[in-house]
C-alpha cells in the first residue's frame, strides 16, 4: 500500500513529528510554542533567561514552529524570538499576528492598509527576519466583509516577504469569513472540551486545503489535570478573571471526565488532552504555551507514540462521558 503523504511523519531521534499546513507548501512540527505566556502578558513575569531556555529547549527537540505576536510583551516576544531564533542552524517557522494597535490608550484594533504595512516593517525589525505567515489578529467579521482589508498581506506575499497570511478566528463567523477571502492558514481554539468550532468548519477546511493551527489546547491549564478547585490565580494572571471559582469547579469536573482517555501509554490527563488535538489530521500544528523548559520537555515527551494518539475504543467513548457531566 502506497504512503498517505498527508500522514505525520515519523520524528527523528525521538523529536517531534512534521506535517503539512494545507496548501502553503510548509512543512511544519505537529507542536509549535506560543509565546504569549512566555511574554508575560498572560500569567505573570517571566525571565528573559527562562523565554530564551524555553525556545532553545523547544529547537533542541525539533519543534520548528514558534507562534507570536507583534503586541505580546509590547514586542519583546519578536525580539526574543528574532534573537534566540538567528542561532538556530535548523529551519524554522514564525507564525505572528498584527491589527492590535498599542500605541493608543487604550490599545484597539486595526486592519487599514498604512497600519497594517507598517505593523508587517516593525515585525519584521523585530524578528530580525521575515515572518513566515503573518495573521490578522481577531478581526471581527464584518472587518473580513472588505475584499480589500487583507491586501497589504497579499502585497507582502508577492514580494516575498512572507509565506502565507492568515486569520487568528475568534469564532466559526470570522473563521468563515476568513476561508471565504482566501485565506491559507487559520488559528483557531480547540481542544477536547471545545471541538464544536473546528468540527464545524471541516468541510470548509478540507475544501480549501486551509492550514490549521490549533490554540488553547490545553485550555490555559485547566486540561493539565494539575489543579483543584481551590485553586488561585495571582493579580497579574489572567484566569484569576476568566473564570469564578464555582466555574473552575465545574469545568473541572468535566476535565476529568476526560480521564477516560488515560491507559498505559497515555498517563497523564495532560498528555490525552495534548493527543486528542493531534488525532485530528485536520490540525497542522497544535500550539501551547509552557513556560518553563521543564514544560517543553513534558508536553515533547508525552505528545510521542502515535497515530493512534489515543486507544480508539477509549476516544469513542469519550463523548458519552462528557455527556454524562454536561460538558456538550
Amino acid at each position: 500500500m502506497a504512503p498517505d503523504p498527508d500522514a505525520p511523519a515519523p520524528p527523528p531521534r525521538d523529536t517531534v513529528r512534521t506535517r503539512r499546513l494545507g496548501r502553503t507548501g510548509i512543512q511544519v512540527s505537529e507542536l509549535a510554542l506560543g509565546t504569549w505566556g512566555l511574554s508575560g502578558d498572560g500569567y505573570g513575569p517571566v525571565s528573559q533567561a527562562d523565554f530564551d531556555a524555553a525556545v532553545r529547549r523547544a529547537l533542541a527537540l525539533g519543534v520548528t514552529v514558534f507562534e507570536t505576536c507583534d503586541a505580546y510583551g509590547r514586542g519583546r516576544a519578536e525580539e526574543t524570538l528574532g534573537r534566540v531564533l538567528a542561532e538556530a542552524h535548523d529551519e524554522t517557522v514564525v507564525v505572528t499576528r498584527v491589527g492590535v494597535d498599542r500605541e493608543c490608550d487604550p490599545p484597539r484594533k486595526r486592519f487599514d492598509a498604512p497600519y497594517l504595512t507598517r505593523a508587517l516593517e516593525a515585525s519584521r525589525e523585530r524578528l530580525m527576519r521575515d515572518p513566515d505567515v503573518v495573521l490578522l489578529h481577531n478581526p471581527a467579521a464584518s472587518t473580513l466583509a472588505r475584499a480589500d482589508v487583507a491586501r497589504p498581506l497579499l502585497e507582502a506575499r508577492e514580494r516575498g516577504r512572507l509565506r502565507a497570511w492568515g486569520v487568528a478566528a475568534g469564532d466559526v463567523e470570522v473563521a468563515r469569513a476568513a476561508i471565504e477571502l482566501g485565506a491559507d492558514v487559520i488559528l483557531l481554539a480547540y481542544n477536547l472540551l471545545f471541538d464544536g468550532d473546528l468540527v464545524e468548519l471541516t468541510p470548509e477546511l478540507e475544501a480549501r486545503d486551509v492550514g490549521v493551527l490549533a490554540r488553547s489546547v490545553l485550555s490555559h491549564g485547566l486540561l493539565a489535570g494539575m489543579w483543584s478547585s481551590s485553586r488561585m490565580f495571582p493579580p497579574d494572571d489572567h484566569r484569576r478573571d476568566r473564570w469564578t471559582q464555582a466555574e473552575l469547579g465545574t469545568r473541572l469536573h468535566h476535565a476529568n471526565a476526560a480521564r477516560c482517555l488515560i491507559d498505559e501509554r497515555v498517563h497523564t490527563l495532560r498528555s490525552a488532552s495534548l493527543r486528542f488535538v493531534l488525532e485530528n489530521p485536520l490540525v497542522s500544528s497544535a500550539v501551547l504555551g509552557p513556560r518553563t523548559v521543564t514544560h517543553v520537555e513534558q508536553l515533547v515527551r508525552e505528545s510521542r507514540g502515535g497515530p493512534p494518539y489515543l486507544d480508539p475504543d477509549r476516544l469513542a467513548r469519550l463523548p458519552s462521558r462528557l455527556a454524562e457531566v454536561g460538558a456538550l
